[in-house]
């Protein structure tokens, strides 16, 4: 399927974020990486609580602590504004945070060997935790040969820019679209490399399972590609520890059940991806990110 092609106006209006994206990056690079995180932290707690993502970032907060305080749900989201501009601040400087070891701890880096040492492919899931882009970078610089997902970006500029940036430590993302990109996957699986996913945002279609008391709709993809292959899930999860420092934890895989019903495996894989996202934002919810709709409109609606 080809896509029409932008407008003019639309173009010159990409071109422009493009290079704001370049001034940006320019500003980022001659400072010293925690100024960078702190910038993004305060930036973004003086912006966040106007836009509309922190009506979204509360309203889900409130799903999740429906006994929280006032008070606790505005400490947890000046907490997750903080690391939200951390985050995005640093996503600018991420080859130079990977570079110096002494800012990124695995724990759990055993199995990783022994993923590479087995050749044996498995299939990561994990979430937005903390800043999600130091995962991957752990991946394809262990011994692990894996191919990494994630959702292109609209602006195509910007998008070549961020892939080619990208490139400085190690990182080739793979974006699947529809039949080709599950193909792909399939193919990778195939010749024994692991496969990355997030699975932890809305899915339209997906399959319905629990999710903080409340169902939501979560992709099936995952589950599906680790019941095909025989194969487990390997959780990982990254941890801010002070500013532009953190931990990334590999836990222990988790086996899925094969019962010869695939849709119902699949269904118990999803609540089991569920569970282990729910686990991780409870254990630290402020570095959970917080402003996507996770939940179905019909739950936003009843929350307010």
């Amino acid at each position: 399927m080809t896509h029409a092609a932008p407008s003019r106006t639309q173009d010159i209006l990409w071109r422009l974020e493009a290079v704001a994206f370049d001034v940006v990056i320019a500003f980022a690079r001659i400072l010293p990486v925690d100024a960078v995180s702190d910038f993004g932290a305060w930036l973004f707690k003086a912006l966040g609580p106007v836009t509309s993502a922190h009506r979204v970032a509360e309203t889900n907060l409130r799903i999740v602590f429906p006994q929280a305080s006032d008070a606790e749900i505005g400490r947890l989201l000046r907490d997750q504004w903080d690391n939200a501009g951390r985050t995005f601040l640093e996503l600018l400087i991420m080859d130079r945070i990977i570079s110096d070891p002494d800012r990124v701890e695995v724990v759990g880096g055993a199995r990783l060997q022994e993923i590479a040492a087995r050749k044996e492919p498995v299939v990561f899931v994990s979430g937005h935790f903390s800043n999600f882009e130091v995962m991957p970078a752990v991946i394809v610089n262990s011994p692990v040969v894996s191919q990494i997902t994630y959702r292109a970006m609209n602006n195509p500029h910007v998008e070549e820019r961020v892939r080619d940036y990208r490139f400085r430590y190690g990182v080739r993302y793979f974006a699947p679209k529809g039949g080709d990109g599950a193909r792909e996957l399939l193919a990778a699986l195939g010749r024994g490399e692991s496969v990355a996913l997030m699975n932890d945002q809305k899915f339209n279609g997906g399959v319905a399972a629990p999710f903080f008391g409340q169902t939501v709709h979560t992709a099936p993809g995952p589950s599906r590609l680790a019941l095909r292959f025989g194969t487990v899930f390997q959780p990982m999860s990254v941890q801010r520890k002070h500013k532009a420092r953190f931990r990334v934890v590999v836990h222990a895989p988790i086996v899925l059940e094969r019962t010869g019903d695939m849709t119902a495996d699949i269904e118990a894989g999803v609540r089991k991806v569920n569970a282990f996202i729910e686990a991780q934002v409870l254990a630290r919810p402020a570095e959970w990110f917080w402003t996507h709709k996770r939940w179905p409109n019909e739950t936003y609606k009843r929350v307010r």
